[in-house]
């Protein structure tokens, strides 16, 4: 119910996992004439693996987090996620107030041991045509170096079981590459990490190489990550707009015209990949649980993904493994 279109978009976007995915079984939490409305013309099949589950109210976008969790009791946020704690689903996906999930995300579901606070992880592509895991895009926007050194570990987790990368190359975001560089939270969690073998730790990157292919684990504080995240879709999503056939000036002789929709065409192909919408939904890693974080401005293809993101996060047992890992790397580099 939350987000920028409240069920206008999730609701179909459902659908469409659905028909994607035969072996998968959607709760959709929220108002259930709201969503009965937008299930008038389901596919009976599909319909059947949709369960309504409903709630009195929503969370507000900009409602305070500390103010949300207080008063989150009916609302759609919180059921969602206690289907998760009962054992009811495997795993919650919203695209409303991210510190309000958070919040009762951590609340309700429990950090894994050796967490202190989650943190919000994406794959991107990257010019190799491979793919980055980074994080954290904005769950914590103050982060000291014991904090980083989780995230590098639970980033690395998820490029061996999602991405399938045997000793991931992990590195923190900062702004230069020297040694001495950077704020003392991060120079400590380098210091720490240049003495944990278990993880295979190459330095510092610049944000010129975010979508370079030069690491498989890019790690940064929440602040920095949101920021370097939403300015790459802009830009992104800027190029990919320019690259659209617009009405050619009537002028323009005909092989002009030609030559630049070629040219269009060929670009938009050759950067296709790197479209937002493609790799929208971040996962709350560091939970007893599954939970997916879409953009609030998400359309039906995009929230599509973040669903699938969720399968994906269930199938690969990623809280599970996350949690083994912790046990045998924490330890040691403590």
């Amino acid at each position: 119910m939350g987000g920028d279109f409240g069920p206008y978009v999730p609701v179909p976007a459902s659908l469409q996992a659905l028909a994607s995915n035969p072996h998968l079984h959607l709760l959709l939490v929220g108002d259930p004439d709201k969503i009965t409305s937008l299930l008038t013309t389901a596919d009976y099949a599909l319909r059947a693996r949709l369960q309504i589950i409903p709630a009195e109210s929503v969370i507000a976008s900009d409602d305070s987090p500390s103010k949300a969790i207080r008063a989150s009791r009916g609302t759609s946020m919180h059921i969602a996620l206690e289907q998760v704690k009962e054992g009811l689903a495997q795993a919650c996906i919203s695209a409303g107030n991210t510190g309000a999930l958070m919040g009762l995300a951590k609340l309700l579901l429990k950090p894994l041991d050796g967490i202190d606070r989650p943190a919000l992880m994406t794959v991107l592509p990257h010019q190799q045509h491979g793919k980055t895991v980074v994080l954290d895009l904005g769950a914590n926007v103050d982060s000291d170096g014991a904090m980083l050194v989780q995230f590098a570990i639970m980033g690395a987790v998820m490029a061996e079981e999602v991405l399938a990368i045997t000793r991931p190359r992990v590195a923190l975001l900062n702004i230069g590459q020297e040694e001495t560089k950077g704020l003392i939270s991060i120079r400590d969690a380098s210091a720490k990490l240049c003495e944990t073998p278990e993880i295979n730790y190459i330095g510092y990157l610049e944000g010129k190489d975010l979508l370079t292919g030069k690491t498989d684990v890019l790690v940064c504080d929440g602040f920095v990550g949101n920021v370097t995240l939403k300015t790459m879709e802009g830009v992104v999503r800027m190029f990919l707009s320019l690259l659209k056939l617009q009405d050619e000036d009537k002028k323009t002789v005909w092989w002009l015209r030609v030559l630049g929709r070629v040219l269009q065409m060929r670009l938009a192909k050759k950067l296709g990949h790197l479209n937002p919408d493609h790799y929208n939904g971040a996962c709350l890693l560091g939970l007893r649980g599954t939970v997916i974080k879409s953009h609030g401005a998400a359309n039906e293809r995009a929230f599509a993904v973040a669903i699938q993101q969720a399968e994906q996060a269930v199938r690969r047992q990623v809280p599970e493994r996350i949690a083994a890992r912790l046990q045998a790397v924490l330890p040691k580099s403590d």
